[in-house]
């Protein structure tokens, strides 16, 4: 990573749909699908989907702040993920599929909050947001084959079903900053 790059950390559900979306910003030089948040080192996918490791699946971004800002980071975030479903992201239940953002730096904690407050005051969702605000303390870095997985299994009816809204969405929304 070079020195202008900065990181952010996300958790919005399952890491395959989330890395796949963040995938298609200018300014996101890299997507890590991993695990943070929990109380067991080096944790396994078979280990965090059990939900007894405390972790949630999360990526870790290295992105360029003068292509895309943090704040648009988060405004990617909360457009691909239901911020209002506790422990849920669609099909996937458990807490290793809440919502969270594990900030790096008070910059990243301030922002993320205030743009949540924002967000709760403007009514933009019809229930309360229950997304996490922590710091970052350790992020394990998922298995190889839960890297790049929306691109290594195009097919996958999983991803079809559930990456699939999330990329079209960035590519709608957001298409001044998309690759």
């Amino acid at each position: 990573m070079t020195d202008d790059l900065e990181r952010a950390t996300f958790a919005g559900g399952c890491f395959w749909c989330i890395e796949a979306a963040f995938k298609e910003l200018g300014g996101v030089h890299e997507v890590t699908s991993g695990y943070c948040g929990g109380h067991v080192e080096e944790p396994t996918y078979r280990e965090v989907c059990s939900g007894n490791t405390g972790h949630a699946e999360a990526v870790q971004l290295a992105y360029d702040p003068d292509v895309v800002p943090y704040s648009e980071l988060l405004r990617v975030f909360f457009t691909v993920h239901d911020p209002t479903t506790l422990n849920r992201q669609g099909p996937d239940v458990g807490t290793q599929y809440r919502s969270a953002i594990y900030h790096h730096d008070e910059r990243q904690h301030e922002l993320a909050a205030e743009f949540i407050a924002d967000l709760e005051e403007s009514g933009a969702y019809d229930d309360e947001i229950v997304t996490e605000l922590e710091p970052l303390e350790t992020f394990y870095e998922a298995e190889p084959a839960h890297q790049d997985y929306y691109e290594k299994n195009p097919n996958d009816r999983y991803c079809s079903i559930n990456a699939d809204p999330k990329i079209r969405k960035v590519r709608e929304r957001f298409a001044e900053k998309a690759k």
